[in-house]
Parts: C-alpha cells; sequence; structure tokens
C-alpha cells in the first residue's frame, strides 16, 4: 500500500487515509499524513481526476 502522491509505504504508519476517489469511486485513494498536511496533488489512475 502506498500514498498515491509521493509512492511512499503507509502500512507500517499511522494517520494515512484510504477512501474511494471522488468522481469515479472506483479506485482506492491512499494518502499519507505528509501528503495530506501540505495538500500534495493527487491524480486518480483510472479517470484522472485531481485532488488536493
Amino acid at each position: 500500500m502506498e500514498c498515491i502522491s509521493c509512492g511512499k509505504k503507509v502500512e507500517a504508519e499511522g494517520g494515512w487515509v484510504e477512501f474511494p476517489c471522488p468522481q469515479c469511486g472506483k479506485v482506492k485513494i491512499l494518502r499519507c499524513e505528509k501528503c495530506k498536511k501540505i495538500v500534495n496533488e493527487y491524480v486518480c489512475p483510472s479517470c484522472g481526476f485531481r485532488g488536493p
């Protein structure tokens, strides 16, 4: 399991989140605590949705 924004492995860390893509709902978006905090952009690999 990797952060979609930075590629960091999140399994052993706390503070990460998982949610379905807000646009298509087909892909699970995983974000590490750091990328959430700095509002690092992510892109859904299925539909191209860009989120903060």
